[in-house]
């Protein structure tokens, strides 16, 4: 009898180990773990009137009648954007605003953003934005990757958690008489700035009026 209870406890001692130290199939997809942190700003949280505005100004450049007359984007680069870092405790603040040489105009209450450089984004800066060539709508996988803020009424501007990497910062002045001209235009204004780790840099997002 003694050895039949031995025998039993032995048995399930030795299931218990096994089973206990047995992890569950689950699969791990750290590449879609990686993208979530991403956009801490989604749709949801952007004045889509604004956005529409400043993106079609810009970046996101919606297509108008004609739309074969405008410079075709190159195809959208799925594995540069994958290999970008997706969470980061930098943060990237300054100014916004126009500079007539007598006063600045700054760009109350805009919306700004920080765009990835990547072939992509680099095609739109030299061709658009320094070549002023019209550009087809960019691909929607885009907005996944932006990282938007707001000026307050003085045009003074923040973004926190930036990752580390190498943007385009973006943003529109609207002015008008006190600009020179007849009726209210937006001045679209965009430039390279670099970060890295947890470093906060000012860099004053500007240009001198035409």
């Amino acid at each position: 009898m003694f050895k039949i209870v031995t025998l039993l406890i032995m048995t399930v001692m030795s299931v218990s180990l096994f089973t206990g130290c047995t992890q569950p199939d689950v699969p791990i997809n750290n590449h879609n773990n990686r993208h979530a942190n991403w956009n801490q700003t989604n749709v949801n949280d952007v004045d889509m009137s604004d956005l529409d505005e400043n993106l079609t100004e810009s970046e996101m450049m919606m297509t108008e009648d004609g739309a074969e007359n405008k410079m075709e984007r190159i195809a959208f680069p799925t594995s540069e954007y994958y290999r970008l870092a997706r969470t980061g405790k930098g943060t990237v603040k300054g100014k916004i605003y126009l500079d007539d040489t007598y006063k600045h105009i700054p760009g109350a209450n805009t919306r700004l953003y920080l765009n990835p450089v990547t072939s992509y984004s680099e095609q739109w800066y030299n061709e658009s934005y320094l070549g002023g060539h019209k550009m087809q709508k960019a691909d929607s996988r885009l907005f996944n990757y932006l990282k938007f803020t707001a000026a307050d009424k003085g045009g003074n501007f923040a973004f926190y958690g930036v990752p580390s990497g190498d943007y385009f910062l973006i943003g529109t002045v609207k002015c008008g008489q006190e600009c020179g001209y007849a009726g209210e235009k937006s001045i679209r204004i965009a430039r390279k700035v670099s970060i890295q780790g947890s470093q906060i840099i000012e860099r004053d997002l500007t240009r001198l009026i035409d």
